[in-house]
């Protein structure tokens, strides 16, 4: 019986890194293109800082749907099951993306470009608002409790993986065609290829069981009416506080791999390909880093992770910044190296730590609202306020500071919450409050 529970929850923590690491391939290649092309091709008659935010805040527009997608797919992940919503977030994603990889520019359809454009990243956000919360709750409800750090790291590494993927993709693109080509038609081809990968995605996620958590929650007829709102009236303060300890690894990650690929690239600090095989590199770094933290989480608990990892970055911010304008590859590596250690010690144990933070009838829109609310106050909004910080400063100091100061909301919010990582899944809240409580129990 182990032998079988422990294969089956292998094969839901593979589909749920398989999924996730399309959806995030989907969701992170319009950063880069924004990044190199949309201002160009979508808001052609602004200047180029100008034109700059504006494609920057249209990539935005993803993150300011996540939580309305969160909302939508936990309010039935929470009453209807996880999988279909897994299901159904892959096929909006992916439908998204293709149609961005086919839309006219503006030069042949003139205002309808950006405007739909901007219509298809929402829907892009809306897909991956519902993504997250359905993939870590399948991996760790599907887990042995002593190993949800380490079974829930899987889908967390779909976000890196998605990354290299997309990286890598663009990256083999822009080495095989011209500047003018690439801007013509080459960026297309990674919007395009999520074709096959959607495919490839629905037939694993088809193949999986539904939570045996969840089962028995529907079991014993505890469903919600409406599990958001009873979330946000039961959980008020802990939303508020999960959300705050996600706020600095959400920023600095796109910052470094959205808007240091447009700065140091109109600085001339690298080549495009250079900058890219960088943070593809980075990205291949992450996968062990946050399978390991992961699986410590399950040994040393998962706010000890997240305490570390935050101060270790508050302090690095500067540092990190002043590696990154020497114009140096490899300085660029050892800083991004150093400031991955930080963000997979929080990133890794994440799934758990968050699951094990809500009862078993709220948990798909506990976590989706605390993550997707940390997505765009740390995430979506990073690479414009880095670009508006670096024009009205020129100096990379601010930039830091910004970092810096999301890194001590971060420690400060975790510091405020319990210690989650042997608590039972399956208890009632009242128990599993007691639990997180009893230092005997919580660690």
């Amino acid at each position: 019986m182990a032998g079988s529970t422990t294969t089956q929850s292998r094969r839901v923590a593979f589909a749920s890194l398989i999924g996730t690491t399309i959806e995030w391939y989907d969701f992170f290649i319009y950063g880069t293109a924004a990044s190199l092309v949309f201002n160009k091709l979508f808001f052609p008659n602004y200047d180029p800082v100008v034109g700059a935010l504006a494609a920057f805040a249209s990539f935005a527009v993803g993150f300011l749907a996540r939580p309305l997608g969160g909302v939508v797919f936990s309010h039935f992940g929470d009453r209807l099951g996880r999988k279909p919503m897994l299901i159904w977030s892959l096929m909006l994603m992916g439908v998204a993306t293709i149609l961005i990889g086919a839309l006219p520019a503006y030069e042949h359809i003139g205002v309808w470009a950006p405007i739909l454009l901007v219509t298809l990243r929402f829907a892009q956000g809306i897909g991956v608002g519902g993504e997250w919360g359905g993939a870590a709750l399948m991996a760790v409800e599907h887990a042995p409790a002593n190993r949800r750090g380490f079974y829930g790291a899987w889908p967390q590494v779909g976000v890196p993986a998605g990354l290299l993927l997309g990286n890598t993709t663009f990256s083999v693109v822009s080495a095989s065609v011209t500047d003018e080509q690439f801007l013509a038609w080459g960026w297309r081809i990674p919007f395009l290829f999520s074709a096959l990968l959607i495919v490839l995605g629905f037939f694993i996620r088809l193949s999986i069981s539904e939570s045996p958590v969840f089962e028995k929650v529907m079991n014993t007829k505890e469903k919600v009416r409406v599990p958001v709102l009873e979330a946000l009236r039961s959980h008020p303060r802990t939303i508020l506080l999960a959300t705050g300890t996600f706020l600095g690894t959400h920023a600095t990650f796109y910052v470094t791999s959205t808007w240091l690929v447009f700065y140091t690239t109109e600085e001339g600090l690298f080549e495009r390909t250079t900058v890219l095989n960088a943070n593809s590199l980075l990205s291949f770094v992450d996968i062990p880093f946050m399978i390991l933290f992961g699986l410590l989480s399950d040994y040393l608990g998962r706010r000890r992770m997240i305490l570390g990892g935050m101060a270790v970055m508050a302090l690095f911010a500067l540092p990190y910044m002043l590696l990154v304008d020497t114009g140096s590859i490899a300085l660029y590596l050892l800083g991004g190296m150093i400031l991955q250690l930080c963000r997979t010690s929080v990133y890794g144990p994440q799934s758990a730590y968050f699951s094990e933070l809500f009862s078993t009838r709220l948990r798909y829109s506990g976590i989706s609202v605390s993550y997707q609310l940390a997505s765009i106050l740390g995430g979506g909004i990073a690479p414009m306020i880095c670009t508006w910080l670096y024009a009205s400063t020129n100096s990379p100091v601010a930039i830091a500071g910004y970092m810096a100061t999301l890194a001590v909301i971060s420690f400060g919010s975790a510091y405020l919450l319990t210690e989650t990582y042997r608590t039972d899944l399956t208890a009632d809240p009242a128990t599993r409050e007691r639990n997180a409580a009893d230092p005997a129990v919580s660690g």
